[in-house]
C-alpha cells in the first residue's frame, strides 16, 4: 500500500490576487513560483506550495490546450497553518506587527507549542506554528 508522505500543496482563495501577493510575498516573504493573471498565484513554503486561487476563475473548466485540472474552488474564508521554527515565532510576530498586520490570537497550547493567528487580505485564517504542534519533527 502506498504511504502518504506529507502535504505537497494547500490552497486558499482570494478575489484580490494583488493583495494576496503583497501579503504572502511581501509581508511573509514567501517566494512566488508561478502565476496566471486573474486566476492564481503560487508561493513556495518550505517543502510545500501555497496555492492562492481566485475562486470564480478556478471553477471554470480548462480551455483548449490547458492542463486537464478539474474545476475546483471554495467560498468564504479558509485556513492554512505555516510552520515556523519554535525559536522564530517571536520574530514572526514582530514582523507581522511591523507590517501592520493585526494578530488575532497568540497563545500556547496546553501541551506547550505556540500558535499565532492572523487574517490575510481575503479574510483567510493564517496560523504560524512549530511542527511540534502536531508532534512532528522540526
Amino acid at each position: 500500500m502506498a504511504e502518504i508522505q506529507g502535504v505537497l500543496e494547500a490552497a486558499v482563495y482570494a478575489d484580490d490576487l494583488e493583495a494576496a501577493r503583497r501579503f504572502y510575498g511581501g509581508v511573509l516573504g514567501l517566494p512566488e513560483i508561478a502565476a496566471v493573471e486573474g486566476r492564481h498565484v503560487f508561493f513556495g513554503a518550505g517543502t510545500a506550495v501555497l496555492l492562492v486561487f481566485r475562486p470564480a476563475a478556478t471553477r471554470e473548466p480548462p480551455g483548449p490546450g490547458a492542463l486537464p485540472v478539474p474545476p475546483h474552488g471554495a467560498e468564504g474564508p479558509g485556513h492554512v497553518c505555516l510552520t515556523v521554527a519554535e525559536d522564530g515565532l517571536e520574530a514572526m510576530a514582530a514582523r507581522l506587527r511591523r507590517a501592520g498586520v493585526e494578530i488575532e490570537s497568540d497563545f500556547h497550547w496546553p501541551h506547550g507549542p505556540r500558535s499565532i493567528y492572523v487574517r490575510d487580505p481575503a479574510d483567510n485564517s493564517v496560523e504560524f506554528a512549530s511542527p511540534r504542534l502536531w508532534s512532528l519533527p522540526e
